[in-house]
Order: C-alpha cells, then sequence, then structure tokens
C-alpha cells in the first residue's frame, strides 16, 4: 500500500514542465562553481506547488517531511518547506510543536540551500518563532560559515521589521557589511530597503554611517525606492570613496 509522501510525489510530478526544468538550472545558477551547483528541477512553478502543499499538509507528519527536505530536486524541497509553513501558521498549533518544527527547519538548513527556498520559509518560521525569544540562534546563523545559513539570518529579521523592530536587521546589516557573497548584498539591501519604505530616517542614518563601505549591490538595493536625487546622492558619495 502506498504511503502519503507517495502520493504527494505522484501529485507533484503531474505539474512537470519539460521546458521550465530545462530554464531552472540557468536561472537558479547550478553550474558548476555556481552558488546552486547540482541542485535537479522538475520545472514546477510556484503556484502549482502551493496547490500540492495546501492539499497534503495535513495528511504528512515531519517524519514524511524529513525525507522529502532531502530530495535532490529543488521543487520537492520547496514544496516540503511550503507545508511546514502551514503546519506552522496552523491556529490551533501549540508552543510544543512550533518548537518540533523550528528544530526540524535548522537541522535541515543544508537543504535550504538556494535564495527562494530560504526567502519563502525563513521569516514565516524562524523570524516569527524568536521575534520575542533570545536571538542566541540567530547570531549563531549569523556567524555561520554557510552561505545559506547567513541568508536565513538576516531574512528571518523581515517579520521583525514588519512588527516595526529594527535594532536586530541594522546589527545584522552592518554585520555583513564584508560578506563575500553577492547574495548577502542583496539580501541586507533589500531588508534596509524594507525598513525605509517603514522609517526613512532610520535608513538614511544607516547610509550616512555606511554607505561608502557597502557593497555597491548592497547600496542600489537599500537605495531602490528613494528619489533619483537622493539615489544619485548616495551613489556619488560612494564613488569618491
Amino acid at each position: 500500500m502506498k504511503e502519503t509522501k507517495e502520493f504527494f510525489l505522484e501529485e507533484l510530478n503531474k505539474h512537470k514542465d519539460l521546458n521550465k526544468a530545462k530554464f531552472f538550472p540557468r536561472f537558479f545558477k547550478t553550474g558548476p562553481g555556481e552558488y546552486g551547483e547540482g541542485d535537479l528541477f522538475l520545472g514546477i512553478t510556484v503556484p502549482k506547488q502551493r496547490l500540492v502543499a495546501k492539499k497534503f499538509a495535513p495528511k504528512l507528519s515531519l517524519d514524511d517531511l524529513q525525507s522529502l527536505i532531502v530530495s535532490p530536486y529543488h521543487e520537492v524541497r520547496l514544496t516540503t518547506l511550503l507545508i511546514l509553513i502551514q503546519k506552522y501558521q496552523t491556529k490551533k498549533i501549540t508552543e510544543i510543536e512550533k518548537e518540533k518544527i523550528v528544530k526540524f527547519y535548522l537541522k535541515n538548513t543544508k537543504y535550504i540551500n538556494n535564495w527562494d527556498l530560504v526567502d519563502v520559509s525563513a521569516d514565516k518560521i524562524i523570524g516569527d518563532y524568536y521575534f520575542d525569544k533570545n536571538n542566541v540562534m540567530i547570531q549563531k546563523l549569523k556567524n555561520s560559515k554557510d552561505l545559506w545559513e547567513n541568508r536565513i539570518a538576516i531574512l528571518s529579521t523581515f517579520h521583525w521589521i514588519r512588527k516595526g523592530r529594527f535594532e536586530e536587521t541594522l546589527m545584522l546589516c552592518e554585520h555583513f557589511l564584508n560578506h563575500n557573497h553577492d547574495l548577502i548584498h542583496k539580501a541586507t539591501g533589500w531588508m534596509l530597503r524594507e525598513i525605509g519604505k517603514r522609517d526613512i530616517q532610520t535608513l538614511r542614518t544607516f547610509l550616512k554611517n555606511h554607505a561608502t563601505k557597502m557593497p555597491r549591490t548592497m547600496l542600489r538595493y537599500a537605495i531602490e525606492k528613494l528619489t533619483t536625487s537622493e539615489r544619485k546622492k548616495w551613489l556619488e558619495l560612494k564613488m569618491e570613496n
């Protein structure tokens, strides 16, 4: 008799698209030496994955999800994370159940190994869980030598930004000023931009203190929503130093 996870995989595979399966590896940089090296794709769009996740979230246990999160196929891992989010956001979930989901997530960060996997999940699980707790885990992720754990750290704080709390994000952005990867420059710039949408003066203060040291990509992402004249001012300041 088939297990539920086998029905899940069959359902997911119904949405395969050969053309997308050929395109996605280039989009997600899976070539030799690239950040997504070796990842495999079925060619399934995110909206289709969300439909499958919604259908199977109540049926799959964490043990089932453990066998799925290690899949070599990107879409299986992403749909697994979408299910994990749905479980975490269940209205009647207990604190103990939340803790189990968070432990599952942190145990499996090596499989949350591309920017979309991080971005869809980090704030909704890690950010939410640690919002009113000691942020030692965020510090651990920040100090990790793993690119994706670094991105989880900064993206987790998106939840806090939405709640109007910016201190941790600003601290992480300052910490990552000298990070060597473009994906962290983009993530930190994005979070600074989100702060600026809510409190432009906080963004300007950060720029005043750090614009000359910010990687160019980080700066461009951070100032994207500013006026043309103000963007020009910050970019010229960067060029002068």
